[in-house]
């Protein structure tokens, strides 16, 4: 693929708009038609909460432009619940859900919680499952730090899985995209107050120069602020833009 072809994907986590950055938005339309007239991907993290209905995920479709893309996190009963144990049903439903999104599904997030340790039979049996019915980008959170071992590794590029650079990293090998090189996915937190810190500019610049040595050298990335909690998410993804030389 060439790099030139090959789109840095900047959003949050969630699109809605703090009251502050309103005038860098357009001024009709819902708080996604809004959003997506700047950035060009976002993360749907309520379907980690509940399920969404497919007419949902149509509609927020429609409210797109065409290269616009969405990110989907598994839902918790899967991940947390069932921590990956005995899914099929529950992912069919979800991906029949999730796939109104049609051309607009970008990437499925997996965030699995600290305490569930890579298990090889338990993880196998879940990616078969899932690969099974998705065949596109999966990017996955683990945040146990056995999931950074060699093998764990292994497994994830078996089945076309991307591991996520999360910040703050739970382990030093978190920090940086790994496992299935077709794609990189970076989630950031907030750091150093999870959820809440905004990024220091010297922070940005630099994450700006990762992201565009990554699309030279011809790899799709997606960079999603999930530092949310009080309204730092918006102005930090504006700021990147920037950095990046986008409009």
């Amino acid at each position: 693929m060439q790099a030139s072809t090959v789109r840095i994907h900047i959003g949050c986590a969630g699109w809605s708009l703090p009251r502050a950055t309103w005038p860098q938005f357009p001024a009709e339309g819902t708080h996604l038609v809004r959003y997506a007239a700047r950035f060009s991907a976002v993360e749907i993290n309520s379907s980690f909460y509940r399920p969404h209905r497919p007419e949902t995920y149509a509609r927020w479709a429609a409210g797109t432009p065409a290269d616009f893309r969405f990110s989907v996190k598994l839902p918790r009963r899967i991940t947390h619940e069932q921590r990956l144990h005995d899914c099929g049903p529950l992912l069919d439903t979800f991906l029949a859900e999730a796939g109104a999104l049609g051309d607009r599904f970008g990437v499925l997030l997996v965030q699995l919680p600290p305490s569930l340790a890579f298990a090889p039979a338990v993880a196998a049996s879940f990616l078969q499952a899932l690969r099974a019915g998705f065949s596109g980008k999966v990017a996955w959170e683990p945040r146990h730090p056995s999931w950074f071992a060699a093998t764990a590794t292994e497994l994830l590029q078996e089945f076309r899985i991307a591991r996520v650079a999360a910040d703050p990293a739970p382990v030093p090998a978190a920090a940086q995209p790994a496992a299935w090189p077709g794609f990189a996915y970076f989630r950031l937190h907030g750091s150093p107050r999870m959820y809440y810190s905004a990024y220091a500019p010297a922070a940005l610049e630099a994450l700006a120069q990762e992201l565009q040595r990554r699309q030279s050298r011809g790899q799709e990335v997606w960079c999603i602020f999930d530092n949310t909690a009080e309204g730092a998410a918006v102005p930090d993804a504006l700021h990147l833009l920037q950095r990046l030389g986008e409009p």
